[in-house]
Formats: structure tokens, C-alpha cells, sequence
């Protein structure tokens, strides 16, 4: 599938231009194992790069103007690069003039390039198409302009280019596009930013994302209710336990100790926050020995513990995890980003996939009148560049 893909991007490249481009880089969407909304909570997060992937086909044109295609979208613009770089309305685009915006803004000296990009990670969900846009932007023009930026700070700047925009995203996104590995998940601290690979070898089963193909509103004013409920949350465990600074410094019993103190709400989130963090070392465990099904087990905690406590799940999303609880082929499954609608991530046995996607779809088409999406995906490499050669 990506074959195809790169090799109409180079086409489309060399017939719009007239010349083979460059530099070709592919860059990848993400999924999240476990560690859900734990970025914004000092805690860790456990995501891998997927085999779904954003091509860029890049060339310097030796001028001021750069000109950007978006294949998929039949969409483009052009950018002296003299001028000031300032927001539009043309929501993609501005992905990629945060890049550029950037790397004037730290100092760095590039010219007039034509790239052309085309996608086959699906957009809005939940799969970080946007930080994939923006890493593999900011990478090939680090590779064709030979800046010398760290992955790691393409990462960074990759984030700071979607506060730009105006998302207030954690890092986990942007961080997992650019330094996954093949087979591999990334356990990110999120306060240090260290971080370390564990072996993710799913050898007896597939990673199967079911996309709800629904997105309620709800989702940013609960987000932003959530991060105050949980600052809130930290603040009060701090006046009574001045020798803790974050969460990831609490077990259970501080929060349980203190929930005659807290708000009902502010409980639950606090009490779920120390769990999934907690979930996401076990989770570490369980890969590096093996034990798909104990990693399946929490997977399942993870969507309890979203659903009931977090409180970010949807009729939809827990229809599909309740259906799947009751196979015994499915050893995990949960909502994936931030809730109220998007994917569920699934591990099943392998064999029985096509068993279970006929069985889900009908049921869950019959309960809501809604097609579900399904992708197959496998854990890939980090942002790279790709040898036409």
C-alpha cells in the first residue's frame, strides 16, 4: 500500500515539476497502546509509529517562492518566504506555515522549495495525521537544507507548530511520529521527556483499530474541564502531602484518603490518573515478557477506567469494547485519544479478524445506523527518508 503510494507521489512530483524531486520522506501516524490522557499529568505514555504514512517529495527551486501541494486535497499554495508568515483559513495549510514559521523564528536559513504530499493515514481518527504533516515537513526540510535539527527537536517544534495553530497538544504525538521503531513501543516519560523502547512482537495477533466514524462535540470542553478537574485534583494531594509533586508520586491511598476533601468528579479523575499511570509500567512488563494477553487485560482496565471514572467514552465506543469483552479471540481492547467518538485499538488472535469485523459491523450498524471504519495496522518506523535508488 505505502509502494503505491510513494510511487504516486513521485510521479505526480515529476510531472507537475519536470525533474525527479530530491528528497523523498515518509512520515507516520501514531497509535497509543496505554496512557491515555496522561500527557497533560506528568505521567507516561506508550505509543508507536503505524505503517500508515504521510509521503513528501521535496526539491529546492533556487527562488524565494515556495509552492506546496497537497495531492489528496487537490489543494495548494505558495509562500514567499521574505514575507511574514501569519494564519488562514485554509486549516492545512497552516500545519505547514507553523513549520516554516519555526524555523524562522529559531534562526535558521532555508530558500524557495516545491513539495508535493500525499496521505493514506485516515483524518480525524485519532491517528495524529496533523503531527505526522508537520514532522514530515519540518524533516525534509531539515534533510534538503541540511540544518542539522535532532529528531527530538523536530518533535518539539513540530509541537510548537500546532500550539501555532492553536491545539494545546502533548508531545506524545509529534514524538512518537518522529522516533518510533519497527516492532517497537516508546515508553515516554512526559515531564522529562526521557525515553525508552519496548519490544511489541504482536507475532499471534493483530492490531486492529474500529474507527466509530462518530465525533461529538462534546470533546474540547470536556478535555479542557478535564486537565482544571485535574489540577485541581494535584492541588489538594499536594497541601496534604507537601512531598509530592506530581501525580506519578501518588499510590491509590493518597487519593482514597483524600476523597472526603475532593469533589465527586475530581475523585474519580484524580483516582483514574495514578491507575493508568501505574497501567502503563505494568503495561511495559507484560511487553517485555511476552504477555500479550495480561497487556490485553489492561487495555481493558484502561476503557473501565475511561468510561466510568474519566468519563470520556461514548454509547458508540463502549457498545464496541462490550461486544469484543464477550470473544474470546479479543485478549484487549479500548478507546484510543481523547474520547467521545474516534477508534477503539484492538488486539485479536490471529485467524479469527475476519470473524470478528463481519459480527461487530453488523451489530454496531443495527444499534446505530452507522458504517464502521476498520484498519489493519502493524508498528512501523519513525519519520525517514525514503532511498528511491
Amino acid at each position: 500500500m505505502n509502494d503505491i503510494l510513494i510511487k504516486n507521489t513521485t510521479n505526480f512530483f515529476k510531472e507537475t515539476f519536470g525533474t525527479e524531486p530530491q528528497k523523498i520522506v515518509l512520515s507516520p501516524g501514531r497509535i497509543n497502546i496505554i496512557g491515555e490522557h496522561i500527557d497533560y499529568n506528568d505521567g507516561y505514555v506508550l505509543p508507536a509509529a503505524i505503517d500508515k504514512i504521510i509521503c513528501f517529495a521535496f526539491e529546492k527551486n533556487n527562488s524565494n517562492q515556495s509552492r506546496i501541494i497537497a495531492i489528496d486535497l487537490n489543494d495548494e499554495f505558495e509562500i514567499n518566504l521574505a514575507d511574514p508568515i501569519g494564519l488562514t483559513d485554509n486549516v492545512w495549510t497552516n500545519y505547514v506555515r507553523g513549520v516554516m514559521n519555526q524555523l524562522k523564528l529559531k534562526g535558521f536559513d532555508f530558500e524557495g522549495f516545491n513539495c508535493v504530499f500525499s496521505s493514506n493515514i485516515p483524518v480525524g481518527s485519532g491517528l495524529s495525521s496533523s503531527a505526522a504533516l508537520e514532522c514530515g515537513f519540518l524533516f525534509g526540510l531539515n534533510e534538503l537544507f541540511n540544518l542539522k535539527i535532532k529528531p527530538v527537536d523536530i518533535a518539539l517544534m513540530g509541537q510548537s507548530a500546532e500550539h501555532w495553530v492553536g491545539i494545546n497538544c502533548g508531545i506524545m504525538d509529534q514524538f512518537s511520529s518522529v522516533m518510533g521503531l519497527e516492532n517497537k513501543v516508546i515508553k515516554i516519560d512526559c515531564k522529562t521527556l526521557e525515553y525508552e523502547y519496548h519490544n511489541a512482537n504482536f507475532n499471534d495477533y493483530s492490531l486492529i483499530l474500529f474507527d466509530s466514524n462518530v465525533k461529538h462535540s462534546l470533546m474540547t470542553s470536556a478535555y479542557n474541564e478535564r486537565r482544571e478537574q485535574c489540577e485541581e485534583g494535584i492541588a489538594i494531594v499536594k497541601e496534604n502531602f507537601p512531598e509530592i509533586t506530581s501525580f506519578r508520586d501518588c499510590t491509590e491511598q493518597h487519593i482514597l484518603g483524600l476523597q472526603n476533601v475532593m469533589s465527586a468528579n475530581v475523585f474519580k479523575r484524580s483516582l483514574f490518573v495514578v491507575k493508568e499511570i501505574n497501567r502503563v509500567k505494568l503495561a511495559c512488563e507484560a511487553l517485555d515478557n511476552g504477555e500479550i494477553e495480561a497487556l490485553g487485560k489492561l487495555m481493558f482496565e484502561t476503557h473501565e477506567g475511561l468510561s466510568k471514572d474519566y468519563e470520556v467514552s461514548c454509547d458508540e465506543l463502549d457498545m464496541i469494547v462490550d461486544i469484543l469483552k464477550g470473544e474470546e479471540a479479543v485478549v484487549g481492547s479500548r478507546l484510543m485519544g481523547g474520547g467521545f467518538g474516534g477508534c477503539t485499538i484492538n488486539l485479536i488472535k490471529k485467524g479469527n479478524e475476519e470473524e470478528i469485523k463481519k459480527k461487530l459491523s453488523a451489530l454496531y450498524f443495527d444499534a446505530f445506523g452507522i458504517e464502521l471504519k476498520i484498519y489493519d495496522v502493524k508498528i512501523g518506523n519513525g519519520t525517514s527518508l525514503y532511498n528511491n535508488n
